[in-house]
């Protein structure tokens, strides 16, 4: 070991610490994106505006179809439909984010039966 004992050790020591500032400031970004508060808060909005806007395509296409010449049967499942994914977009902003998923998922089937039938 031959160093000198007045060597400058000043330019490590600040780039120690900026380093380990840098990985406080990762934490906290890290701790950010696995609230699970904001999770929950993100999957709230994404099912009740999903059912919203799944319900107002059921309710355009269910009028669509009253002015043309289709079965009966058509506008109501597209309005049938538009009517589980509005319960979905009631549920899922109750947190009920789980029921939601499944009652789009049913809705959208309900619409897609009617198709079947023009």
């Amino acid at each position: 070991m031959s160093g000198r004992a007045d060597s400058d050790t000043d330019p490590e020591i600040t780039d120690s610490e900026a380093a380990a500032e840098q990985d406080v400031e990762q934490g906290a970004e890290q701790d950010e994106a696995d609230d699970p508060l904001e999770d929950a808060r993100r999957a709230r909005w994404t099912a009740a505006g999903t059912g919203a806007a799944l319900t107002l395509a059921g309710l355009a296409a269910a009028l669509l179809r009253l002015t043309r010449s289709a079965p009966a049967l058509v506008p109501a499942a597209y309005a049938g439909g538009a009517a589980v994914c509005a319960a979905a977009a009631v549920l899922g902003s109750r947190g009920r984010t789980r029921r939601a998923l499944w009652l789009l998922i049913a809705g959208v089937m309900v619409m897609a039966l009617g198709d079947q039938f023009d």
